[in-house]
């Protein structure tokens, strides 16, 4: 007989913990939530015109430079 579902996730589970790995829950914007892009658009739009916008774009670049290579 099959194993059933919740068993082969228990199993599956177990084997990541064996390999050395925990379970984590992120949570993240819902990009379908109504007024989602207005939004985005409008904090993009803040940033875009802050005083400081180059001097942040460039910490952002230069913690990231080794990342992109």
């Amino acid at each position: 007989m099959p194993a059933t579902l919740s068993e082969r996730v228990r199993t599956h589970r177990q084997n990541l913990r064996a390999a050395g790995l925990r379970p984590i829950q992120i949570w993240v914007p819902d990009t379908r939530a109504p007024g989602f892009a207005e939004e985005y658009a409008r904090q993009s739009r803040l940033i875009a015109e802050s005083a400081s916008e180059q001097d942040d774009m460039n910490f952002i670049e230069e913690i990231t430079r080794d990342e992109w290579r």
